[in-house]
């Protein structure tokens, strides 16, 4: 095995990747940092259902609207959409959006993290995980910036259906951002898959059940 050029050139270095490690430490991210909640989530988790999301509006669009986007690559993007946030730290919306010159302001971060964390791969990696880092494809983007705002509204969901008023506004605030958002495709999930996550359990098996 170690006879293989890629091998020897790999194993002639001293240089260790810590991306991975970096990557791991996600789930040590906390999300909604200024809210009360009843269930805490991570980047960890939000990362994988925006994956989710993501990888369903892409299908949706490919289905129904003519679409011919690279499912896969716009599942692995939206998992590490918010890979920058290990360094940078999860910025409350209220405050990230307050202004324009802090809206700026952190863009620049989080490029300078996304650049660093590129920098913890080995040179010859660096290339696979550039686009996957600042997805520079404008419909890919798109397609996770949806399923990102999506999936902060079904937390708010979450949190009213525990009773926990705290996500009241905030609820308001991003259905109202997902409602302008023309994207076909979007607009089908919101229609067709959206309401189930009003439902309790119960609801949901005597609706599967009839």
């Amino acid at each position: 095995l170690t006879e293989h050029p890629c091998w020897v050139s790999f194993w002639r270095t001293d240089m260790k990747s810590h991306f991975f490690a970096y990557i791991s430490r996600m789930r040590f991210i906390q999300r909604w940092a200024l809210m009360r909640n009843t269930a805490p989530e991570n980047v960890q988790e939000h990362s994988h259902q925006v994956a989710i999301l993501a990888h369903a509006l892409a299908v949706l669009r490919n289905a129904y609207f003519g679409g011919q986007v690279d499912t896969g690559a716009v599942a692995v993007a939206a998992l590490y959409h918010d890979a920058s946030e290990i360094l940078t730290g999860d910025m409350p919306t209220p405050i990230k959006y307050d202004n324009p010159d802090i809206q700026s302001a952190y863009k620049a971060v989080e490029a300078v993290a996304e650049q660093k964390l590129l920098s913890m791969l080995p040179p010859d990696l660096r290339g696979a995980y550039d686009e996957v880092l600042t997805i520079p494809d404008p419909e890919v983007r798109a397609l996770v910036k949806a399923a990102d705002k999506l999936s902060a509204y079904l937390k708010c969901v979450e949190e009213l259906k525990a009773g926990n008023n705290e996500f009241k506004k905030a609820k308001e605030q991003t259905l109202a951002a997902l409602e302008e958002n023309t994207l076909p495709a979007l607009q089908y999930f919101m229609e067709e898959f959206l309401p189930g996550f009003e439902l309790t359990l119960d609801e949901l098996q005597d609706s599967v059940n009839r």
